[in-house]
C-alpha cells in the first residue's frame, strides 16, 4: 500500500467520523469540542513529538510524529482542507528558495 492511499483512507475515516456520536468516537469527540479542543491537541501533539526526538528514541519520535500527523489530519478537515492542499503548497514550493518564499508571503 502507498503512502497515498494510506493518507486517502485516512481522511475517508475522519471524515466519516465527523457526523459519529462522540460517545463512541474520538474524532467525533473532537470535532464536537471544536476548534480549540483540535488545535489543543495539535499543540500538544507538536510538544510530545519535539521532546522524543529530543530524547533521540526514533520508534518514539515515529510514534508521536505519527500522532501529529494524525491531529493535523482532523485540523485540516474541520478547517474544510485535507493533505492533498497541503502537497499541492509544497509542490507549489519545490525549487523555490525558503528564503524567497517566506519572503513572497503576505505579511499577517
Amino acid at each position: 500500500m502507498n503512502s497515498t492511499e494510506i493518507l486517502d483512507r485516512l481522511t475517508e475515516t475522519i471524515a466519516s467520523r465527523r457526523e459519529a456520536d462522540p460517545s463512541s468516537s474520538y474524532v467525533a469527540k473532537l470535532f464536537h469540542k471544536g476548534q480549540d479542543a483540535i488545535l489543543k491537541k495539535v499543540g500538544e501533539e507538536a510538544v510530545e513529538t519535539i521532546m522524543a526526538a529530543k530524547d533521540g528514541d526514533k520508534t518514539h519520535l515515529t510514534y508521536e510524529v505519527a500522532d501529529l500527523w494524525f491531529h493535523t489530519l482532523v485540523l485540516l478537515a474541520n478547517e474544510g482542507l485535507s493533505y492533498t492542499d497541503v502537497l499541492n503548497e509544497l509542490a507549489r514550493r519545490e525549487g523555490i528558495s525558503g528564503i524567497a518564499e517566506k519572503a513572497s508571503r503576505k505579511p499577517d
